[in-house]
């Protein structure tokens, strides 16, 4: 039996490396492009930012839905994976929380089309369960240690937050003079203990 030349192997791990780095890509792309030109932008812009060809995307992503959805999932688990980040090299506790709800804006901006560009309910319903499953345990890491540090007043929940902040976002798309970021800076100062600066 012949053994397999490592040599041989490295071509294909290259290409698959290179794909996977070209999903990435489209993946940041078309979360930059949502933010400011809505889940309806054009492939062609996509591409565009990406540095990528429209073939490319759609090889990885056959239809609109498909590529919405990975997106949503990639913005779900690079706002998961900050908080930890953010917790451990921010000056407070506070200011983890503060940049975090500023990521979990953007990625709100960008969920608020998904339900339109999705047909399917069930893939929508999976996709809001992988939401809370992934993104609550994450403010409420945040929100304890803000507590602990005495920058907030206990007894805020996670979702209560979330969900919060989430209804201040939606007002944004049929009013450009509405700016839910101001608002939400309001709510956070609101969470403060009153000695805290």
């Amino acid at each position: 039996m012949a053994t397999e030349n490592p040599a041989e192997e490295s071509p294909a791990r290259g290409k698959r490396a290179d794909a996977r780095r070209n999903r990435q890509t489209v993946l940041a792309a078309a979360a930059e492009v949502f933010v400011t030109s809505g889940v309806d932008a054009p492939i062609r812009q996509i591409s565009a930012r990406a540095g990528v060809g429209m073939a490319t995307i759609y090889r990885h992503f056959p239809t609109r839905a498909d590529l919405v959805t990975a997106v949503y999932r990639h913005q779900i688990e690079a706002c998961a994976d900050a908080g930890p980040v953010l917790l451990a090299g921010a000056d407070t506790p506070f200011d983890a929380l503060r940049q975090w709800i500023d990521l979990f804006v953007d990625f709100l901006v960008t969920k608020h089309g998904l339900a339109d560009a999705l047909s399917d309910n069930d893939r929508f319903a999976a996709l809001h369960a992988e939401f809370l499953d992934r993104l609550l345990p994450v403010c409420a890491q945040l929100l304890d240690a803000a507590v602990a540090a005495g920058d907030i007043r206990p007894g805020t929940r996670p979702y209560e937050l979330m969900r919060g902040i989430g209804n201040l976002c939606v007002g944004h798309d049929n009013d450009p003079g509405y700016d839910p970021r101001r608002l939400i800076a309001l709510l956070l100062q609101g969470l403060r203990r009153p000695h805290a600066p």
